[in-house]
């Protein structure tokens, strides 16, 4: 009987867990879809590339709202079962409340397995198969640098003005600032203003036919300036400013932990990953800072599930179990938050790694003797 009570109370929480992560999960990757559509109103690349992106994205939204999920789901079920008086089927059924936390300590331990394999795995993968698509997109682009009334700069080192468009479909009023390779000791660019032009967008040549208008050119402090009557400005170097070199977050964990181990031996200008990784002095940082978010952020799951378990302690027929609820909630949310403000201070030296990661394991330990203590002889 107790298996199987043990089996419906996890069960219950999967539910319960499934049904909140999947909506919220879906919630965010609605929102988030809405910010992407720049893919195809600046960037130009197709509804199948901007789905497939947004799609590869979704385990990434599961990694990072899956603890607050799991404490939301176990503090609201174990609230539920005292309110309708189920926790007092367990106890007739003789359980014992270490009985039941332990079985929901094991749960958590498993969560956080899923937990680490997602975050180390699954979602680095399906991040760098979305950049990927945007890395290898057949996309063509020119045709939204052509907006009448807009400054678009949608592409690298340009911008681009068109006043309007008339009835025989050429742009009146054109301004274009080229950015020649700007750099700390040289700054070149050129600025082309034209009465009239076309866009010829073709397989072979995409470029801007201009006609009666003025060239300026700079190089440093030298300004000179051409009047022409036509002439063409070529398009085909521009490229998207769309990333498509890996955020961190992409990156796979192997390549991360190689780069940690050459930081270890001492040996980080021997590091080469030029396609993934940039791994530095000034990056080495974020490189730990991912590594215990992927491994060892998961470990305050099973934190978080012990001190949801404290709400067992007491009956709601008692006058502080109000409170008590209150404040295990407040407690864990504080957990929570505790954890995600250690892990952005945590790669910068040894006592805020050891703060990160120690603080948990030692919590947990603490919490779990002391109950474990007063609950040896009750039910």
């Amino acid at each position: 009987m107790k298996k199987l009570l043990f089996r419906k109370f996890i069960q219950h929480n999967i539910r319960i867990f499934l049904a909140i992560i999947l909506s919220i999960g879906s919630i965010v990757w609605i929102l988030q879809s809405v910010n992407f559509l720049d893919f195809i109103t600046d960037d130009g690349h197709s509804f199948k590339v901007y789905f497939q992106y947004t799609l590869l994205n979704f385990p990434k939204i599961i990694h990072r709202i899956l603890p607050f999920v799991f404490f939301i789901s176990l503090f609201y079920q174990i609230a539920l079962y005292e309110e309708n008086n189920q926790l007092l089927v367990f106890w007739i059924h003789g359980v014992k409340k270490i009985q039941l936390i332990n079985i929901i300590i094991a749960y958590s331990i498993l969560l956080t397995l899923t937990q680490i394999i997602l975050g180390g795995f699954i979602s680095p993968k399906a991040q760098d198969e979305a950049r990927s698509f945007i890395r290898n997109s057949d996309m063509d682009f020119f045709p939204f640098i052509v907006r009448p009334g807009k400054f678009v700069d949608a592409v690298e080192g340009l911008t681009i003005f068109i006043e309007k468009e008339n009835k025989k479909g050429f742009y009146e009023n054109i301004f274009l600032k080229d950015d020649l390779g700007n750099n700390i000791t040289e700054m070149k660019s050129q600025i082309i203003f034209a009465k009239n032009a076309t866009l010829i967008n073709s397989k072979e040549r995409r470029y801007f036919k201009l006609f009666d208008g003025k060239l300026i050119k700079i190089n440093n402090d030298q300004i000179d300036v051409f009047e022409f009557k036509s002439i063409d400005f070529d398009l085909s170097k521009f490229t998207t400013k769309t990333t498509t070199f890996p955020k961190i977050q992409e990156v796979a964990t192997h390549i991360l932990m190689r780069c940690i181990i050459f930081e270890y031996n001492n040996e980080l200008e021997k590091f080469k990953d030029n396609n993934y990784l940039t791994c530095n002095t000034t990056r080495i940082y974020k490189v730990r800072q991912e590594i215990l978010k992927r491994f060892f952020l998961p470990i305050y799951i099973p934190l978080i599930a012990l001190i949801s378990c404290l709400l067992i302690l007491k009956s709601k027929e008692t006058k502080d179990y109000r409170f008590l609820k209150f404040l295990l909630f407040a407690t864990i949310f504080f957990v929570i938050v505790i954890s995600e403000i250690s892990l952005r201070y945590s790669s910068y030296n040894i006592a805020s790694i050891l703060f990160f990661t120690l603080f948990p394991i030692l919590s947990f330990l603490t919490i779990y003797i002391i109950l474990n203590m007063k609950l040896r002889y009750k039910i």
